[in-house]
């Protein structure tokens, strides 16, 4: 079953056509990643599924039920992670989860257990420093308790790793893998080593439309071009190579990579063969989703 499901999706602001038929699928117990360019409509999609914006045309369904701008009904399924989370700044964790509890109507009781539970999984346990003294990081996972704490059956998470360090991205990936026996997430970024490192789904949005979009390993198998690592006994070999074929990037003093056909492999190896350049290796490389999102670019 799936736990989102948008059928040509479309919006317009103004003269500018952000969403172009839009059609996507979140199987339910996914771990999706939403991955765009800035500016390619990934935020104007979640508002949309979220109500918060109005689609010129399309339809989208959220555990089953229609979703329609205006109306709540389908958000009591979904916790939602924006950006740049906003809080009130004079308050501390637990009391913030609390407000956020009893604004929706949970009993207190389940107030307390639910948000010692979500404060433990974010690291934030005992945390009694006021908001306005949180780092980035510690505001980003805040954010994501307060989207929990209804227990929704999808998240959605926009960019939810972005501006932070290489310590602070882990900590929330870390935390979405962990909430995946919980939830369907949802995550829009364009750094793709998150999506690899956590995404059991993913989907490319180029030109308001999905260029494509299945499971992680499937994606990695419509990957048109081979990828290699190859390397010379000299750095002179290198700068031939280089020069020879376009395709052909250095990756360190003796080793280049490049990427094609079994054509393009043959080119390259009888190029070493005809000027008696010495090959030390040549490993063929899993293609990057970095790879395949510059192709989907560029195709």
């Amino acid at each position: 079953m799936a736990m989102l499901e948008i059928r040509n999706l479309q919006k317009r602001f103004g003269e500018k056509e952000v969403l172009k038929d839009l059609n996507l699928s979140v199987p339910e117990g996914a771990v999706f990643g939403f991955i765009g360019r800035n500016g390619a409509g990934k935020t104007t999609t979640m508002k949309t599924v979220l109500g918060l914006l109005k689609a010129d045309a399309g339809e989208i369904y959220v555990n089953g039920e229609k979703v329609v701008y205006g109306q709540t009904a389908t958000n009591h399924y979904i916790g939602y992670l924006p950006d740049v989370p906003e809080f009130y700044s004079f308050m501390n964790a637990p009391e913030y989860l609390r407000f956020c509890g009893e604004i929706t109507g949970m009993d207190s009781a389940k107030i307390k257990t639910r948000s010692a539970e979500l404060l433990k999984l974010v690291g934030l346990e005992g945390e009694k420093h006021r908001i306005k003294g949180f780092s980035r990081g510690m505001k980003q996972r805040l954010g994501i308790a307060q989207a929990l704490l209804n227990s929704p059956k999808l998240l959605i998470c926009d960019e939810p790793t972005s501006a932070l360090d290489p310590v602070g991205r882990k900590e929330i990936l870390d935390i979405l893998q962990q909430v995946k026996e919980q939830t369907t997430v949802l995550f829009s970024t364009h750094i793709l080593s998150d999506v690899e490192r956590i995404s059991t789904d993913i989907a490319f949005l180029k030109d308001g439309k999905i260029a494509v979009q299945g499971t992680l390993a499937e994606v990695r198998g419509q990957n048109r071009a081979e990828e290699y690592i190859l390397e010379t006994v000299s750095e002179e070999g290198t700068k031939r190579l280089c020069t020879q074929f376009s395709m052909v990037k250095p990756v360190g003093q003796t080793q280049v990579s490049f990427s094609g056909s079994d054509e393009v492999l043959f080119q390259v190896l009888s190029f070493l063969t005809e000027q008696k350049i010495p090959v030390l290796k040549l490993e063929r490389q899993e293609p990057t989703l970095e790879s395949m999102f510059m192709e989907v670019l560029e195709g």
